[in-house]
């Protein structure tokens, strides 16, 4: 089957059967346990819903059908799954090599977690791939990639990487959350893992928290599902819900949120007050060549620096209208941020500005709105900050 139809039918198969209901949507199993005739035999193999649940076990179906995976396991957030892969794979004295520019939240979990179990992580600008292989190690277990980076949009080349990665015999985990399976599938790409924070794109509507573990290697999912249960970070039934809901329109969302953001993106490459906008679907993107070849769309994340330093932006963002402020990304509804104030504010100043997170930066989540008004919108803003 074509993406967009495993969107919508995996998970969802009506029982048809004598005793079944037709149900065109998989029910929402509220229940925390299930009553069983047998003291041996969990009813249909649920017995408790942290170690499983028919709603969470239909979704988890559906996402490893779109990412062409053999399994998939549903969280509590994205973070949980980030934290249940590194508990996974990782003992005290290996080393992650991960790419420099990471979401706020992963970093803090690296750094102030993880290095609390004797975990070292080794941060490299991994846009160029000759670099995570000098940076590997003999005790390096792990590779962690985002691309596009969160908030910078960098690419890195998933194949090339995960090649380097196998010949140390590492792991390839790469956060797909602003790509999703839609645009970008690395399991493909010859990664092992693809990781996402359902709560963006993938649900989609701003209305869930939740994460997404993919992947096909049988032995790392037993230790991973091992690990959801005994420290319980599952997706509840009715989150679980939700995110099939949102799975089965993924597909025309995406296309509409690359459509969107293309022509944002453009306006914004055109304003005078904008210095530099960053987006994989414009030929000014450094690594655009590789977007078109590792990508099949670009996504709805752009930046852009606004001219006239922090001030400007804290002007900029507090005037939008249409455009919401917030931290949250990969809804329904435009969404604006200022990363080095809120979603990486806690990485340090010196830090974000060797990365490249200035304090005119700016995050946009280019909705579903009309574009041209997402871009009266910003037009509008952008006239009012050069008053």
């Amino acid at each position: 089957m074509e993406f967009e139809t495993e969107a919508i039918h995996v998970g969802d198969e009506p029982n048809l059967e004598v005793g079944g209901t037709g149900d065109i949507n998989t029910p929402i199993h509220l229940s925390s346990t299930f009553a069983r005739r047998e003291v041996d035999k969990p009813t249909g193999g649920y017995a408790y819903s942290r170690t499983d649940n028919p709603t969470r076990h239909a979704l988890e179906s559906k996402l490893a059908a779109i990412e062409g995976a053999k399994h998939g396991i549903a969280f509590s957030s994205g973070l949980a799954a980030e934290t249940s892969l590194f508990l996974a794979l990782l003992k005290a004295g290996d080393n992650i090599v991960a790419f420099d520019d990471l979401y706020g939240g992963t970093k803090r979990l690296l750094d102030k977690v993880m290095a609390k179990f004797g975990v070292s992580v080794t941060y490299v600008d991994a846009t160029n791939s000759s670099n995570v292989r000098k940076a590997m190690r003999k005790n390096t277990r792990l590779v962690w990639l985002e691309t596009p980076t969160n908030p910078l949009l960098k690419l890195c080349d998933i194949r090339a990487i995960s090649s380097i990665a196998h010949e140390h015999g590492a792991v390839v985990g790469v956060d797909n959350t602003f790509a999703t399976p839609y645009f970008q599938r690395p399991l493909e790409l010859s990664a092992d893992v693809s990781v996402y924070s359902t709560t963006k794109y993938i649900n989609g509507h701003s209305d869930s928290i939740g994460g997404a573990i993919m992947l096909s290697d049988e032995t790392l999912y037993e230790k991973i599902k091992f690990l959801q249960n005994a420290a319980g970070t599952l997706l509840s039934a009715f989150d679980s819900y939700l995110v099939m809901r949102g799975i089965k329109t993924l597909p025309l969302r995406m296309r509409e949120h690359g459509l969107n953001a293309v022509k944002v993106a453009e306006f914004l490459e055109s304003q005078s007050a904008v210095s530099k906008v960053r987006y994989p679907g414009l030929e000014s993107h450094p690594q655009h060549e590789l977007a078109k070849r590792q990508m099949n769309g670009f996504g709805g994340m752009i930046t852009f620096e606004v001219k006239g330093g922090r001030r400007a932006a804290m002007k900029f963002l507090e005037s939008l209208r249409l455009v919401s402020l917030a931290e949250d990304l990969g809804g329904v509804k435009s969404l604006a941020e200022h990363p080095a104030s809120m979603t990486h504010s806690e990485i340090p100043r010196k830090a974000r500005e060797e990365l490249g997170i200035s304090e005119a930066l700016i995050r946009l989540s280019v909705g579903l709105e009309n574009a041209d008004d997402i871009i009266m919108d910003l037009k509008a803003t952008l006239k009012a900050v050069g008053r």
